[in-house]
């Protein structure tokens, strides 16, 4: 394959928008920067298959994308589980490179959302597989095989890979780090609103009911406005622009889109310290323990402050670093003609 070839581009996702969540639009825009530079790029995407059972949901999928596989001189999955052991398989029927770009930690989600128990995701693997149920452990087993067959694993951030590579006992040669989208700014929106945005799926691992929780208790002396419905992208962009801070405590978190999102907007926000970007954006916000409610406690209320606001106004501010969707597009090329 040439460098400079034009390809044939098979990208395989979860959810495509209208559907939200960080990988539609992942999906979506990477779409879009590979056909501006020429290549022939299809999707395919689950319909039926999200009320399907798992297997039937994985084997149903394969059978769908076989005319594009065909098609296709390469396949950018984009999870580890749900469409990547399905591309992964058919990779190795057809002789086509497979590359997966992992997003989060499935077997990890539904561990957390099953048990309700608050396990780190650095800690998960370490501490939790003497009590994975016979279900757990077939999923380990299809992403361990998944991710050791694929022609290249992408993580977006070395703290993932970190924890990966041991977990699936990977060959370390075969990966490789996308950073994720860093846009450019898109102003700075001043608001004298108290309205914090934390609009994340319901899921246990997002932590939102010990944020809740603290945001009550805050709420007792101050007048505070957590938002955390569930929102489309444009309208969860249209809050950020009228909010006083974004925050974010999940138990474990990649690359967050709604941090990323702040960023853009210029405004001040308060993550969780379990986050892969940490070594890139720590001079940028406020970092809390996601266990620790006093410290997410005492975070909303230095943002309450004038002062401490308009530093942390300032902190976002000054963080300048880009990452766009060309450079992206150009190094999942770069990968294609390196992998084998």
């Amino acid at each position: 394959m040439q460098m400079n070839s034009k390809l044939n581009i098979l990208i395989t996702t979860g959810i495509y928008p209208p559907k939200i969540g960080g990988p539609a639009q992942y999906a979506k825009n990477l779409k879009e920067e590979f056909e501006k530079k020429g290549h022939r790029v299809s999707v395919k995407t689950f319909g039926i298959e999200n009320i399907l059972p798992t297997g039937v949901r994985h084997l149903w999928f394969a059978v769908k994308v076989i005319p594009q596989f065909l098609k296709s001189d390469v396949v950018f999955a984009l999870d580890t589980f749900s469409v990547g052991a399905p591309s992964v398989f058919l990779g190795k029927v057809f002789g086509k490179k497979v590359i997966i770009r992992t997003g989060g930690d499935f077997l990890w989600e539904q561990y957390v959302e099953r048990t309700s128990k608050p396990i780190l995701l650095r800690n998960f693997y370490e501490t939790e597989a003497g009590f994975l149920t016979y279900k757990e452990k077939i999923i380990y087993s299809i992403t361990k095989w998944t991710l050791n067959n694929a022609s290249r694993v992408v993580f977006s951030t070395e703290w993932q890979k970190q924890i990966f590579v041991p977990a699936y006992v990977m060959d370390i040669s075969k990966t490789s780090i996308i950073e994720n989208y860093y846009g450019p700014k898109e102003g700075v929106f001043e608001t004298d609103s108290n309205l914090f945005v934390a609009s994340v799926r319901d899921l246990k691992w997002k932590n939102i009911n010990t944020l809740r929780k603290v945001a009550e208790k805050v709420s007792q002396a101050h007048s505070i406005h957590l938002l955390t419905e569930n929102l489309t992208f444009l309208e969860f962009m249209k809050k950020i622009k009228l909010s006083r801070a974004v925050i974010l405590v999940s138990l474990g978190d990649i690359s967050p889109n709604m941090i990323l999102d702040a960023i853009r907007y210029n405004k001040p926000f308060i993550c969780t310290k379990e986050v892969g970007i940490y070594d890139r954006i720590k001079d940028a916000g406020t970092f809390v323990d996601p266990l620790n409610e006093d410290e997410i406690e005492k975070a909303i209320l230095e943002f309450l402050d004038k002062e401490a606001y308009e530093r942390a106004k300032e902190r976002v501010k000054n963080f300048n670093f880009t990452h766009t969707w060309e450079e992206i597009a150009e190094e999942f090329i770069a990968i294609t003609n390196s992998a084998q």
